[in-house]
């Protein structure tokens, strides 16, 4: 007998979500991450790699949210969701949707 196996909606996101930020990837960083961290690329690979979701960060388990120290600073990454135009938010696991990372200071969330 086969034996059919569904993911459910959040575990397809969250799927979804951590091939986006491990590989291709649109991302946008704020002033804070810009001006205020040296290693860029080095964050950029901790945000790839992130595996720390907790319910705290996770509460829907999408893994479209961590939290994260670098270079002794307090960093939060999120994953939003937007339509083709980019204007208007988009369903995460529609085939039209468009994510965007970013990356900034906890202090500029």
């Amino acid at each position: 007998m086969h034996k059919c196996i569904h993911l459910s909606k959040a575990a397809k996101r969250a799927a979804l979500n951590d091939a986006f930020r491990q590989h291709t990837c649109v991302t946008m960083t704020t002033p804070g991450i810009m001006h205020g961290i040296v290693d860029l690329q080095g964050l950029m690979r901790q945000v790839a790699s992130f595996k720390r979701f907790h319910l705290w960060n996770n509460s829907h388990r999408d893994h479209d949210f961590g939290a994260l120290t670098w270079e002794g600073k307090k960093i939060f990454w999120k994953i939003d969701y937007y339509d083709p135009s980019r204007t208007r938010y988009c369903d995460p696991l529609s085939k039209d949707c468009h994510r965007v990372l970013t990356v900034m200071l906890a202090s500029e969330y």
